[in-house]
């Protein structure tokens, strides 16, 4: 389905029946990435899967702005009043975990409990975002201009997805697929008007999150088991796990792992 919402139209599947489960991917994703989730949790789940503005089968608008963070999380509680989705459990990945953050810290009567998976709440200070915004610019640049084959040939090999080499080739081909899908402008609009850098650091705001929360990060990314330990620290119910031989992306790594403990962790809370 698509929903319009703020100008732009975002594309939308729910898959399942249960208590709603939000998901959220990450840069150069889209609800393909959750596939192998879904087919775990939509027997005893209500699964909304969207396609982040940028991305996939949603709008990619030419106007940077129209992607800042505060917009796409107004757009994802939008969604929720379509839907007739009062509260639900938001799930975010990397990028989408730091939407998933926003969404709930702008709208806390709207969810019932926070799932992020190797994410951030942003930068801390001002220097560390002008910084990531020059280098975010830099690559936005670089994806217009030499095109979406050759970012992609990039992105696939930058450190952060290292451990993902040891996926079969059918699924590296499957994510390859994934990320060749989407459209130039969304992606650079999304680097430009979403980035770390661009995005409001919410450190500050921690604190006000007083719904269950659970942090997950691989072993293999040192980087963000440090965030997440870190933001464990101003979250007063969060919960930190690390998931062993895992990178980046747990949920495409370990899938299946990655649903139990979705399952776990919803149903321990809201038996």
């Amino acid at each position: 389905m698509y929903v319009s919402t703020n100008g732009s139209t975002y594309h939308v599947e729910v898959v399942g029946e249960g208590s709603p489960i939000l998901f959220l991917h990450g840069f150069t994703g889209s609800i393909t990435t959750w596939n192998q989730t879904t087919d775990i949790l939509k027997t005893n789940f209500q699964c909304i899967l969207v396609d982040i503005i940028g991305h996939g089968e949603s709008d990619s608008p030419e106007d940077y702005s129209r992607y800042h963070i505060e917009k796409v999380a107004k757009d994802i509680i939008h969604i929720l009043d379509v839907l007739e989705i009062p509260v639900v459990h938001l799930a975010g990945y990397s990028m989408g975990g730091r939407v998933a953050l926003a969404t709930a810290i702008l709208n806390p009567s709207r969810v019932a409990s926070l799932i992020v998976e190797s994410s951030s709440p942003g930068l801390k200070t001002e220097d560390e975002r002008l910084a990531r915004r020059k280098s975010d610019e830099q690559l936005a640049d670089r994806i217009e201009q030499e095109g979406i084959l050759k970012f992609v040939d990039y992105w696939e090999n930058i450190p952060l997805f290292s451990s993902q080499k040891a996926l079969s080739q059918e699924q590296q081909l499957e994510i390859r697929k994934e990320r060749l899908n989407n459209n130039p402008i969304g992606l650079a609009n999304s680097l430009r008007g979403m980035g770390t850098g661009a995005q409001s650091s919410y450190w500050g705001r921690l604190n006000e999150i007083d719904f269950p929360t659970l942090l997950l990060c691989g072993e293999l990314d040192h980087k963000f088991c440090k965030i997440a330990e870190e933001m464990s620290s101003s979250i007063q119910n969060a919960t930190v796990v690390k998931i062993v031989g895992a990178g980046h992306a747990i949920h495409v790594e370990q899938p299946h792992f990655f649903g139990k403990i979705i399952i776990e962790f919803v149903s321990d809370h809201f038996s």
